[in-house]
């Protein structure tokens, strides 16, 4: 079929009743140079032109269709329309065949021209014919690839014998589309049909459903992989695990590890990734590193991305040294840091407060420097109290070719924000915001809190309303430290009118904004407040963390209405709104006192946030600003 389409296209260009038409053709269609093999019935090859038919050209599929997508596409244009060619074709003799439209198909297809495939379509359904499965499949994908979900579906559906590409390739766009209604009819039907999803199809609809959180369904799709008798393979395994750590639900992820060994699959260390890094996150580091131990016992070590991931997680939980231990050991590893892993330790440096530290870590590494690199470089020269270096620093980075993005102009903008320049800070944050379209919060975010912690707190507040007035991109971080703003600028009944207004239009306040205005409840002695805010904490299922239960301790210890907070405490615990499980939290009948940070083992109401430990509530707008 395809040396007879070649043939035609050929003929097209040397019939000599067609003088016009064979001068075009040469102009578009110029001798070809085939990658091929060829078979003559004569010895000479110079007369292939005059006689192509004398020929058998052997082609093979890829060269072939990209150099007639090519032609085939000037041809269209020479002609405008399909018919026109068919047409032009008619008339230098040549019968159109079904064959013939469905390589017309093919190649409008391979070429991407999607509304040329929807011509060839109506052309064969005028010429009589009736298009076959493999036509329609090409139909309904171009139908799914142009956002027609309904009609492709309907394609399919009116598809009378559909085969296994067929639902495959609905299977294929309907993840794509993350259209999880419409898949499980596809892929009942295809059941029904007696059809099989290959193993790689099945891990693609797997990561499907775990990345939109349905791990129910995708349990049971395991189960049928399993009773099908379909092989499971490690990536399958580590799709699921994958998805229930990142859902935090730890004890399935580790159950399914251990049907996977049970099955006789070897785990790799992918597959036990998100597992370790679940169980870091949750503060479980004994687990964690059961897990890891027990890789390595089995000759299975980590590679970058799970150094990577552990030296975030430990410096996260304030495992610092640990954190630069795993760092330290890459070189053993065989292990070269990469970008991630320079941000990441870097990152663990300024947590850690040891700036020092970072010179003698680095040094003797071969340091790639893109724009990840540099960008915590500005950071690091922030945090460690040389904001003349983030600002020097930033210049040679425009120097060298980079493109600056978000991140690299919010560390100029805190590097001159610390050096004292607040207004040349002001001045480089109006020409950011001119000359790059769709900024997000987080440039807006650090300019009012570097303001902000330059006691510029009115400036701050004026550009605040400012963004809100050109309705710049603002999300619940930028509110908060807003708040703090207001509220360090003695302006606390705007700060709460502003605290409702967050809310009235529709942006909900996390952990961070309610602490932030509890703690000046607390300050304030404001007991109907106070209750206020921890009902709303209530509604909206958030839950408290260290900061939250320290501010309701000094509250209960200090105030002078401690008559009225103890009756509050206890009336909210009483209604169930605070579970009685933490009540030792605040206080005790003994002594009132408990350390916090230990009632996250025993309670999951509790998050502890190491990370962002606070001595006060002044540092919570920085602990959003970080979080956000």
């Amino acid at each position: 079929m395809l040396w007879r389409s070649k043939c035609l296209l050929v003929r097209l260009s040397y019939q000599s009743t067609k003088t016009q038409f064979l001068s075009s053709i040469h102009s578009l269609y110029p001798p070809i140079d085939y990658p091929v093999n060829i078979h003559q019935s004569s010895s000479s090859t110079e007369h292939f032109c005059k006689a192509p038919a004398t020929y058998r050209i052997i082609l093979t599929p890829q060269g072939a269709f990209a150099h007639m997508v090519n032609v085939v596409s000037r041809l269209t244009q020479r002609f405008r329309t399909l018919k026109g060619l068919l047409d032009e074709l008619e008339n230098v003799g040549s019968v159109i065949k079904a064959g013939d439209l469905l390589l017309f198909l093919r190649i409008y297809w391979f070429g991407g021209m999607h509304s040329m495939v929807f011509m060839t379509f109506e052309e064969m359904l005028r010429y009589g014919y009736t298009p076959n499965t493999f036509a329609r499949n090409i139909l309904m994908d171009v139908l799914f690839k142009i956002g027609r979900v309904g009609i492709a579906l309907q394609v399919l559906k009116e598809t009378q014998v559909p085969n296994f590409l067929t639902f495959s390739t609905a299977v294929y766009h309907l993840c794509k589309l993350k259209d999880l209604v419409n898949l499980q009819g596809v892929l009942r039907s295809m059941l029904r049909k007696g059809y099989y999803l290959k193993p790689e199809t099945f891990s693609f609809v797997l990561s499907c459903y775990c990345k939109l959180g349905q791990l129910a369904e995708a349990t049971q799709l395991l189960g049928l992989m399993i009773v099908l008798g379909i092989p499971t393979s490690v990536r399958v395994w580590s799709i699921l695990i994958d998805g229930y750590s990142k859902s935090g639900r730890l004890d399935i992820a580790d159950y399914l590890l251990a049907k996977m060994i049970a099955g006789g699959c070897t785990p790799n260390i992918v597959a036990c990734t998100s597992l370790i890094k679940g169980y870091l996150e949750s503060q479980m580091t004994s687990k964690a590193f059961e897990i890891l131990a027990a890789m390595e016992s089995k000759g299975c070590y980590p590679d970058l991305v799970m150094c990577n991931v552990l030296i975030d997680c430990l410096s996260k939980i304030g495992s610092y040294d640990d954190a630069i231990d795993v760092f330290c050991s890459l070189t053993e590893r065989g292990l070269t840091p990469d970008s991630y892993t320079l941000s990441s330790i870097m990152s663990t440096i300024c947590l850690s407060k040891e700036f020092i530290l970072l010179p003698i870590l680095i040094s003797g590494l071969d340091i790639t420097a893109d724009l990840v690199v540099c960008n915590s470089f500005l950071s690091y020269f922030c945090k460690a109290g040389y904001p003349a270096g983030a600002v020097e620093f930033y210049n040679d980075i425009i120097d060298r070719g980079f493109q600056p993005d978000k991140y690299t102009f919010t560390g100029l903008l805190s590097g001159l924000c610390r050096l004292g320049k607040t207004s040349q800070a002001v001045n480089v944050y109006w020409g950011i915001v001119k000359s790059q379209h769709g900024l997000d919060a987080h440039i807006h975010t650090v300019i009012i809190n570097e303001l902000i912690k330059c006691g510029e707190f009115h400036q701050a507040i004026r550009l605040f309303r400012k963004a809100v007035a050109e309705k710049f991109q603002l999300d619940v971080v930028s509110y908060t430290v807003a708040l703090d703003g207001l509220l360090k600028g003695g302006l606390v009944g705007d700060a709460y009118i502003l605290f409702n207004e967050m809310k009235e239009i529709g942006l909900a306040p996390n952990i961070h904004t309610y602490n932030l205005m509890l703690s000046r409840a607390c300050k304030d002695g404001d007991v109907r407040m106070i209750k206020k805010i921890l009902l709303e904490i209530n509604d909206r299922g958030l839950r408290f963390n260290h900061i939250t239960f320290r501010l309701m301790k000094k509250l209960l210890h200090k105030s002078h209405h401690s008559s009225l907070v103890f009756n509050l405490f206890m009336e909210l615990w009483d209604s169930g709104l605070l579970p009685r499980n933490i009540q030792r939290l605040v206080f005790d009948k003994a002594n009132c006192y408990l350390n916090v940070k230990d009632a996250h083992i025993d309670n999951p109401l509790l998050v502890l946030d190491t990370d962002t430990d606070t001595s006060s509530s002044e540092d919570i707008p920085d602990v959003a600003v970080s979080v956000g």
